[in-house]
């Protein structure tokens, strides 16, 4: 890729305003070496060698929805041969590797390979990105067009793989820095203000009259703060809100 197209990209991915922006910016980009559909998976949550819970993630898909409804909604991306090394590894790594290690695939891992398979999703690379925090993991799974085979893949990488791995890690750095919302949804700006005082150190009352409201009033955008985040405590509410890019946001960011 030309020098003038990277810094093109990297400008538009800095300027994004929202998660889907920029994800349609990655899923353009990607296409053009051939890659059509993306799997972007990150969570603030892993639990030593396992991903920890769905609802604490941010995943996005292009691929369609009969596959999605079942690699993503069943939850089989979790024992994926790549989601597994992605779990111990970073970098970019060719699916070459799961003919490597055949042998050593279990039985669920083997029905997985197979249900790619029968989905057209037979060649592509893997991305796990370097996390300074032992909870956190993000990777990127990159699908190849049915018409190029692994080897034509991994003759890709052999080329332009630096660029592919450096346009992904633009990407996930940036998406780290976007609001976004698991769970039960975003939460509201009422919310949002009471766990940003609450954050800020203030008692309940406190809170209050800084909204203006009754001590009841906002004991109730708390609870339902918690419900929405699926989190028992305040404590863990503003914790979970602030991985999430949900308070402390400049009035102008989107959440979704």
């Amino acid at each position: 890729m030309p020098e003038t197209l990277l810094l093109d990209y990297i400008e538009s991915a800095v300027a994004a305003s929202s998660i889907e922006e920029l994800w349609e910016l990655l899923c353009g980009r990607m296409d053009d070496y051939g890659f059509d559909r993306l799997i972007y998976g990150f969570t603030y949550n892993r639990r030593d060698n396992h991903l920890g819970d769905r609802r604490d993630m941010l995943i996005l898909s292009s691929h369609p929805a009969p596959y999605t409804d079942h690699y993503i909604g069943g939850e089989l991306f979790f024992d994926a041969p790549l989601t597994r090394w992605a779990l111990t590894n970073h970098g970019l790594r060719s699916w070459s590797l799961i003919d490597t290690i055949r042998d050593e695939l279990t039985p669920k891992q083997l029905e997985i390979v197979a249900f790619n398979r029968k989905h057209d999703v037979r060649a592509g690379a893997t991305i796990s990105f370097f996390e300074i925090s032992s909870r956190r993991l993000a990777g990127v799974g990159l699908a190849a067009r049915t018409d190029l085979s692994q080897q034509d893949v991994d003759e890709i990488i052999a080329e332009h793989g630096r660029e592919i791995l450096a346009i992904n890690q633009v990407t996930d750095l940036k998406m780290k820095t976007l609001p976004f919302a698991a769970g039960n949804g975003p939460l509201t700006q009422r919310q949002r203000e009471a766990l940003e005082c609450v954050g800020d150190g203030l008692t309940t009352a406190e809170t209050a009259k800084r909204m203006g409201l009754t001590s009841a009033t906002v004991e109730k955008h708390l609870r339902l703060a918690r419900e929405a985040l699926s989190v028992s405590t305040t404590a863990q509410a503003i914790m979970k809100a602030s991985f999430q890019n949900q308070i402390y946001v400049v009035d102008d960011a989107t959440i979704f």
